[in-house]
């Protein structure tokens, strides 16, 4: 348990360092290249993406939860690295040569697909599946840390107008690019080189292929509203999403901080000890902290969105308010779901149901976009998100309600999710009390944090008893792990 925190710990601050990072440079951007050319660079990005994810298929799971069941075994840990790296390679050279051949024939902006190569190429040299199977997640946050500080620095010191979008797209690709390159001199300690056959290599590829379903159709509707909203609207309406959907990621950072600690560790007590009452004591509390997380950033951030909004992104971007009211109880979902599926269906490879949801979620977000957009512009992708999500949430916890115990996990969430609505109402009727919208944010911000802790405290205080039954448990059963 001692490196499970430490580990989430780490995971935190990196999560930290992506949230103080963008409240530096996304006001900046906006300022400085408009909405117009965020909305270029994301554009050009999603398609991109597209290319990237096709190399990774569903290593960030697979691979996560395959080096974390053979981690005890030198031999056969750096066997399954090259026999899963092998399979890596093989599709970055097919989806590298064919990102190339969009460049040349088919983007729209062709500057910018070729200075996004950096970052397709990338994916053919992205570990970051074996540091977290073998939980090195100190070595993923400091050369994260570094390459991120370092980008930043050279944002504000080159990009300077709206004619250096160009220099922006290039720096982060390629940060991107090296940030996979520096960590390869430090495996060498661990993996020894090891010659695999082919048919090492293609046995991993059905079960990879399976899970990529799942990270194909998440992309399709985290992704695809953008290349949707660029094509049919424009890369304003772009802009203004992207820019919403970054002040989203607040809470959604801690939760996937969460989620990619414990992944691996649950993968490795299911692969040892297998699933029992101990296991779910664990997944619940994750939920409770999790709800913990979410409600109080999600609801906290819809409460102060009016007076953040201007502060953060400056005149000209009041219709991101609107987007984060849409986009916000979206956290709540997405959260619950998280843990079911990084801790429960994925260790236990139960990759059905989590690819089901995902499918459906996916398929209801890109109908719902195709009917919306048009009309709506970047609420009607932001409604297609919202629901997308509940969707998702919902389909998992049914379909796993007979193996864990869903009800439990949502009455002892219910204290934080109170908490958070009744802050919610309590910042709608809080009036701004000066014409300083810097003071007015400070002000909601203090008053809001007051009010979900004083009310979380006298529900915890009430109904005690049973968390710390749960907590004693936990510590007792685990604590030495």
């Amino acid at each position: 348990m001692k490196q499970v925190i430490k580990n989430f710990f780490y995971n935190s601050f990196y999560q930290i360092l992506t949230l103080i990072i963008p409240l530096i440079t996304a006001p900046y951007l906006a300022r400085v290249i408009g909405a117009e050319g965020v909305g270029k660079y994301s554009y050009a990005y999603s398609i991109a993406y597209f290319f990237y994810i096709f190399i990774k298929l569903g290593l960030d799971n697979y691979g996560n939860r395959t080096i974390a069941a053979n981690r005890d075994n030198g031999e056969k840990l750096s066997h399954t690295f090259w026999s899963i790296y092998f399979m890596q390679l093989l599709f970055g050279i097919i989806f590298i040569s064919l990102y190339v051949v969009y460049i040349f024939f088919m983007a729209k902006d062709t500057v910018a697909a070729a200075m996004l190569l950096m970052y397709v190429i990338s994916g053919m040299l992205d570990i970051t599946w074996y540091l977290n199977g073998v939980e090195k997640f100190k070595l993923t946050v400091t050369r994260n840390t570094i390459i991120k500080v370092l980008a930043t620095v050279l944002i504000f010191a080159m990009v300077k107008s709206r004619d250096d979008i160009y220099v922006y797209i290039f720096i982060m690709s390629l940060s991107f690019l090296l940030s996979q390159i520096v960590v390869w001199p430090f495996i060498k300690k661990e993996i020894t080189f090891v010659k695999v056959v082919f048919t090492d290599v293609t046995v991993h590829i059905k079960s990879n292929l399976v899970l990529f379903i799942a990270v194909l159709a998440v992309s399709l509707y985290r992704y695809m509203d953008k290349i949707m909203l660029g094509t049919i609207i424009n890369e304003h309406e772009v802009g203004i999403y992207e820019n919403s959907e970054k002040l989203m990621q607040i809470p959604i950072n801690f939760v996937n901080a969460l989620g990619i600690v414990m992944l691996p560790r649950m993968s490795y007590i299911f692969s040892n000890n297998g699933k029992s009452n101990e296991t779910d004591n664990i997944i619940l509390v994750s939920e409770i902290f999790a709800s913990f997380l979410s409600s109080s950033l999600c609801l906290g951030i819809m409460g102060i969105a009016s007076e953040l909004v201007p502060v953060f992104y400056g005149s000209g971007y009041s219709d991101c308010i609107t987007i984060l009211y849409i986009l916000m109880p979206s956290c709540l979902f997405m959260a619950f779901a998280n843990v079911l599926r990084t801790q429960f269906l994925i260790p236990l490879k139960k990759d059905r149901i989590y690819i089901r949801a995902i499918v459906i979620g996916a398929l209801v977000n890109l109908i719902i976009n195709s009917f919306l957009i048009p009309n709506l512009g970047a609420s009607g992708a932001a409604i297609g998100t919202l629901i997308a999500e509940i969707l998702v949430c919902i389909i998992q916890a049914f379909s796993v309600r007979k193996e864990l115990p869903i009800i439990s996990f949502l009455n002892y969430s219910m204290p934080f999710l109170m908490a958070g609505f009744l802050m919610l109402v309590g910042l709608c009727f809080i009036p701004n009390i000066t014409g300083n919208n810097i003071l007015n944010l400070i002000i909601k911000i203090t008053e809001g944090a007051g009010i979900y802790t004083i009310v979380l405290t006298l529900f915890l205080w009430v109904f005690r008893k049973p968390y710390k039954v749960l907590l004693d448990s936990v510590r007792k059963n685990h604590g030495k792990r």
